[in-house]
């Protein structure tokens, strides 16, 4: 919705990034809605994850945010070399989630997290663009949901946030936001899952011609096996994910906060996870309640999964 530069503020002597609203779009109230929406949201946000915000202001005729300058690039920019190494994964995926939980905890729910809205710097990972945030509680941005019959044909490496009735980027919905429900924590969960996904196998988890065929996907098809994409994907992480991307809010894991923790486990549980290549996930071996017909994910054994799945445990 806007355009940012690079500049130098000459008072403090220090660079900034400034998101300015374009004069030909300065007439348009939803859009100044945006831009006033996402400085109130990362003002209330102080972490060292989500991107500063230092001013806000008006000048003949054109409004400015002025934000801390990050020198990096996106993950989106990143991906376009191919999956991440595991130990990369775990270390953003805790730095973005740590964010998630500042924001979730002071009552804001993202909804357009996307590689595209983090930032990878030298100082860690910062969530960026809270255009689209809002309180939780207030109720669903619109009250209908989305046309789906006049959804467009999508195009470029980069998939952009959708206007109108869709509020969010249509790859990483969640599918109670392209049904037109209300957005709260759990759906960043599942936007944060599809990060996660595409940060291990270098696809989308959601991918179509158009926006028909991504919400499609993304209402009644499961993303094809993490495993068949990377084989080095440890079991634990596929598990993690697809808890993430459950189609129902409340069998997903319900906070950044826990998926955080998981990632934590699994981190700790792989040899390899600070090294520089993926990890080779361990030897399976038989779950200790092998006795009465489960086996399990370690450190998932209270989420037990039926027939042949392994564990690393």
């Amino acid at each position: 919705m806007g355009e940012v530069y690079r500049a130098e503020d000459t008072r403090l002597n220090r660079i900034v990034a400034i998101k300015v609203l374009p004069t030909h779009l300065s007439t348009d109230a939803e859009l100044k809605q945006r831009m006033e929406r996402e400085a109130k949201a990362i003002s209330a946000l102080q972490h060292a994850n989500i991107c500063t915000l230092y001013d806000i202001g008006t000048q003949e005729g054109v409004d400015f945010l002025v934000m801390e300058y990050i020198d990096g690039q996106t993950l989106a920019e990143r991906l376009r070399k191919g999956p991440l190494p595991l130990g990369e994964i775990f270390k953003i995926g805790s730095e973005i989630a740590q964010a998630l939980e500042k924001a979730h905890q002071a009552g804001i729910v993202h909804r357009d997290l996307k590689p595209a809205n983090i930032m990878l710097a030298k100082g860690g990972a910062k969530l960026m663009d809270f255009g689209l945030a809002k309180p939780t509680g207030l109720g669903a941005a619109v009250g209908s949901a989305p046309l789906l019959s006049a959804a467009r044909t999508i195009s470029g490496p980069s998939p952009l946030t959708t206007a109108g009735a869709m509020v969010g980027t249509i790859q990483y919905m969640s599918p109670e936001q392209i049904e037109g429900k209300e957005a709260d924590a759990r759906s960043d969960i599942f936007a944060f899952g599809a990060v996660l996904y595409e940060m291990a196998t270098g696809k989308r988890a959601f991918e179509g011609k158009s926006q028909l065929s991504v919400a499609s996907a993304i209402l009644e098809k499961e993303p094809e096996a993490m495993s068949a994409r990377n084989p080095l994907t440890p079991a634990s992480l596929e598990y993690l994910v697809a808890s993430c991307l459950a189609k129902d809010p409340e069998e997903r894991l319900q906070s950044a906060h826990d998926v955080r923790l998981q990632l934590k486990g699994i981190s700790h549980a792989s040899p390899t996870a600070g090294a520089t290549t993926a990890a080779v996930p361990a030897q399976p071996q038989l779950c200790r309640r092998r006795s009465i017909g489960l086996r399990c994910f370690w450190p998932f054994w209270r989420h037990c999964w039926p027939a042949r799945a392994l564990c690393t445990f």
